[in-house]
């Protein structure tokens, strides 16, 4: 690996320039103290030299290096090395066991005086938060084959750690929400073919459930498909000056029904904005989010959807009920995938658990964020912000 390499190169170089200063110092004396004073000087110069380089070399490393001497002290400690283990004073001297309390690190030292060499060793931090390093390592040996040294390379492996959990996660509920009504129809299916199809009104109750349940698995893939576009990028946005109100009016004409058979109560307190914004994208957000705030609001309470101009040219929009609220803990999970406060509930009334992270993904490729407010049995809300009309894009009155 390049970076091995490097650092065995640089250890050499460390090796080579005392064996150097010691020959140097046998030539010189042999000529006058004047002489040996100014090589000295001249020698010292050029190892304060050396050793900056070698330190600037060393920091820029985007990986932590540790160099070991061969009584297992700290030789040198670059910054990448102490910014992954939070050390913030000087370790030189120190043995690892001082430094960073890693029995499976000390062990790896020790185990490198027989292996010489080991790469990708993998170990789990778990305090204060759970990290990942893996390490790799090699022993330095002089000519008479005598441990001189060792060599560790660091590199952080925890968002890559963090990654594949997140997938193995997304695998794991994409199957349990798949299973579940798939399991629901193909049970209802036996059940006709066995005979319940003979009964018109067990047939008719039997058919109803599996055409809710294909449903929910159509609304399911589709979401899945509108996420792999948003994540991937390959979803564009058709940004274009728009018209806040009208999305909103139609959001309401298209959630009406649902509304009303909650006794729903929809208001628009939005102010008059113009927006930069996908059309379509921007009603697909607040149709999520008003929909959720009729399904999971109060019975008879109120919807009201709020926007302002903000900052750095955003406009905030808000979707606000009055039900029982979020958790404070579930406030920073709700825009994760397949993230439920109330499971049951929310299969219950059709949801596919994706819908917030769509959300999310949507106003981020505007150049946007999300995030959600509450108060217990005050309601919830859902901010986000989109960019405003920008100002050389107005067109003159006529």
């Amino acid at each position: 690996m390049p970076w091995l390499a490097l650092a065995i190169l640089a250890v050499l170089i460390l090796l080579f320039r005392e064996f150097f200063w010691r020959k140097k110092l046998g030539y010189a004396s042999q000529v006058s103290r004047a002489e040996v004073a100014r090589l000295k000087e001249s020698e010292q110069e050029t190892a304060r030299q050396t050793q900056s380089q070698q330190e600037a070399l060393f920091n820029s490393m985007v990986e932590g290096l540790l160099l070991l001497d061969e009584n297992g002290r700290i030789k040198l400690a670059n910054y990448a090395f102490n910014r992954l283990f939070g050390i913030t004073a000087d370790v030189r001297g120190k043995t690892i066991m001082e430094t960073v309390r890693l029995h499976e690190l000390a062990e790896l030292v020790d185990f490198l005086g027989a292996q010489k060499r080991v790469l990708g060793y993998e170990i789990r931090i778990a305090d204060p938060t759970e990290r990942w390093v893996q390490v790799n390592g090699a022993a330095i040996f002089n000519g008479e084959e005598e441990r001189h040294g060792t060599l560790l390379v660091f590199h952080d492996l925890t968002r890559l750690k963090q990654l594949e959990s997140a997938r193995k996660d997304f695998v794991a509920n994409v199957s349990h929400e798949l299973r579940t009504p798939l399991s629901l129809i193909k049970g209802y299916v036996e059940t006709l073919l066995d005979g319940a199809k003979d009964n018109p009104e067990v047939a008719a109750k039997f058919l109803r459930t599996i055409d809710r349940n294909s449903e929910r698995l159509k609304l399911l893939i589709e979401d899945l498909l509108t996420i792999s576009e948003l994540e991937s990028g390959r979803m564009k946005m058709n940004l274009q000056t728009i018209a806040l109100r009208p999305v909103i009016e139609k959001v309401f004409a298209d959630l009406k029904s649902r509304a009303e058979s909650r006794k729903v109560t929809l208001v628009d307190d939005a102010a008059d904005l113009k927006l930069h914004a996908d059309p379509n994208r921007l009603e697909q957000v607040i149709s999520n989010l008003v929909d959720n705030a009729i399904k999971y609001g109060r019975e008879s309470g109120t919807v009201r959807v709020g926007a302002r101009s903000a900052e750095n040219g955003q406009a905030e929009i808000s979707v606000q009920d009055d039900g029982p609220g979020i958790p404070a803990e579930a406030l920073e999970r709700v825009f994760e995938r397949f993230y439920r406060i109330d499971k049951a509930r929310s299969r219950e009334q059709g949801g596919t658990g994706l819908g917030l992270s769509i959300v999310k993904h949507i106003v981020q490729s505007h150049g946007g964020r999300a995030w959600a407010t509450s108060e217990p049995q005050k309601g919830a809300g859902f901010h986000f912000t989109v960019p405003l009309e920008a100002l050389d894009s107005q067109q003159p009155l006529l």
